[in-house]
Parts: structure tokens; C-alpha cells; sequence
């Protein structure tokens, strides 16, 4: 997956900055989240275990730009570092993935769902409270072939992993972000360099993904977002205007808090932040009241 993203960054680069693909090197670093295979992240350290390497080889100049997945980059940076670009973002939606259903509703009673993400488990589990969830890490090949061997009935994946990678075929149906939302800024990628030279990157950057994120990071960092907690957001900015959903859950699914917010207008990322904090702020008030 990394490579996948990191080659289609470098043609975007190779374009923006007139220069030959050969010109960009690549490094492979192994992190600390791709090692740990046999537990959940929440029990080893939550999102910085995708980022930590990385931000040590910015820092020893080994690297001069970091490529993540949006999603795992922790609400704030070591002092030093920034998120200088933010490309234009994959569709942001789950894939419902199973060789026995087509959607989550058609699932055999009590059937395995694997899955390592406690959002995607309280949001399984709130609408099937039957299913059992069972953890499933590794890569997307990985996870397909536990499918295909029955380890497992469904899982969830990213549309836009499967996308990158040319397996969007597998995918059963797609997950209706209204029903279910999914991570924040899933489906965006972060370019994060040394803060001296972000400006260097500011032409990879796509405004419509700069202010549907800055919506979706807001929301996580009033809610204090982790990989501890089942949190969802989606912002959408298309046509003027900015349609945001977050939600947060029980790990067990039984209850869930939501909020939904739409503004009209040419909207900036401070906006948007704006927007996503204040639906934040209403699911705290109405999780606080309730008994």
C-alpha cells in the first residue's frame, strides 16, 4: 500500500516540480505499527506507531519528505515537523468485503467479522449486536486471503486502499457514510516534511482535501480521537458547500452519539475546523447528559 501511495505522489511531484520520476528516490521504512501483527494498536500505542520511524528520519535528514495516510497521523506533531501538503483526496468511503454476503445485513447470524478497528466494530456491532468480531491485522492481500480461507465471514477495508492497489473488485458492496461514517480523513494522504521546508510542497496541495480534513481533525482532537476510541467523521465539500457527519460510539456498539452540520459558502480549512470542533463540542454536551 505504501508504495502504491508514495508512486503516485512521486508522478504528482515529478509533474508539480518539473523533474524526472527518476530524480525521487524512495525509502522503505518499516514501522512500528507494520511489525506488530498480533495485537491491536490500542494495546501497543495507537496512531503514532504508523508515524514514529518516519519522523526520526526527518529529523536525521535521511528523508525530506514523510508520506502517511492521513488517518494515522496523530492530531499533534512533534515540534519541528508539519504537514505541508495535503493532495487530492481518494473517495473516502468503507468496502464491505465477504464471499458469503453482500452487505452487512445479509450476514448469517453470529458470523466472524475481522477487523483490528474498534470504529468499524462498535459501528458493526450497533447495527448487528449479534456478529462476532475478531481481530484481523495484516496487509490488504493478507486480509482477502483470511477470507478466502474462512478464518473470517466480512471485513471492512478502505475503498481507497483497494483503489490504489487495482482490487476494488473485491469489494461486495460499498458502506453508506450516513449509516455508517467512516475514520476521519480516510482516503487522504499527509505529506509531512521539516517545518522549514513546507513551503516547498505547498503545489501537491488540494484545497477541497485541506478543508475536508482540517472539518474531520477538529472534530478528532475535541474528542480527544485515538485508536482507543470508535470515532467516525466525514466532510464534504462539494458544490459550496460543506456537509459534515461525525459520531462516536460505545466499543460494544449499544450506544452511539451523533452530529451533523451543513454551511454554505467559500469555506477556508480555519472554517471548516470551525465546523467540525462545534459538532464535537454538541456529541460531548449530549454524551455527558446522558445517564
Amino acid at each position: 500500500m505504501s508504495r502504491a501511495q508514495a508512486a503516485r505522489v512521486a508522478a504528482r511531484m515529478a509533474q508539480a516540480f518539473a523533474v524526472a520520476p527518476d530524480r525521487i528516490a524512495f525509502v522503505a521504512i518499516a514501522t512500528s505499527g507494520d511489525r506488530i501483527q498480533d495485537r491491536a494498536l490500542i494495546e501497543a500505542g495507537g496512531k503514532g506507531l504508523f508515524t514514529k520511524e518516519l519522523d526520526e528520519a526527518l529529523f536525521a535528514g535521511r528523508i525530506d519528505l514523510a508520506l502517511h495516510s492521513m488517518k494515522d497521523v496523530p492530531i499533534a506533531l512533534p515540534d519541528g515537523l508539519a504537514i505541508a501538503a495535503i493532495p487530492e483526496r481518494e473517495d473516502p468511503r468503507d468496502a464491505f468485503i465477504s464471499l458469503r454476503a453482500k452487505s452487512l445485513a445479509d450476514l448469517p447470524h453470529a458470523a466472524k467479522l475481522g477487523t483490528a478497528s474498534v470504529r468499524r466494530q462498535a459501528q458493526a456491532l450497533h447495527l448487528r449486536p449479534d456478529l462476532r468480531c475478531e481481530l484481523l491485522r495484516g496487509n490488504v492481500e493478507t486480509r482477502l486471503r483470511k477470507l478466502e480461507t474462512g478464518a473470517v465471514d466480512a471485513t471492512f477495508l478502505a475503498l481507497a486502499g483497494l483503489k490504489r492497489l487495482g482490487l476494488e473488485a473485491h469489494a461486495a458492496s460499498l458502506v453508506d457514510p450516513a449509516e455508517c461514517p467512516p475514520a476521519a480523513c480516510q482516503g487522504a494522504l499527509a505529506i509531512v516534511t521539516r517545518v522549514e521546508d513546507a513551503a516547498r510542497y505547498a503545489p501537491l496541495a488540494d484545497a477541497r482535501a485541506a478543508v475536508e480534513t482540517a472539518a474531520e481533525r477538529a472534530f478528532l482532537e475535541v474528542l480527544d480521537g485515538s485508536c482507543r476510541t470508535p470515532i467516525a467523521a466525514l466532510a464534504r465539500y462539494e458544490n459550496g458547500a460543506l456537509a459534515f457527519i461525525g459520531e462516536t460510539l460505545t466499543p460494544d456498539g449499544a450506544r452511539r452519539w451523533r452530529a451533523e452540520a451543513r454551511e454554505q459558502g467559500a469555506l477556508t480549512a480555519e472554517d471548516a475546523a470551525r465546523i467540525g470542533r462545534a459538532c464535537a463540542e454538541r456529541i460531548r454536551a449530549d454524551s455527558a447528559r446522558d445517564p
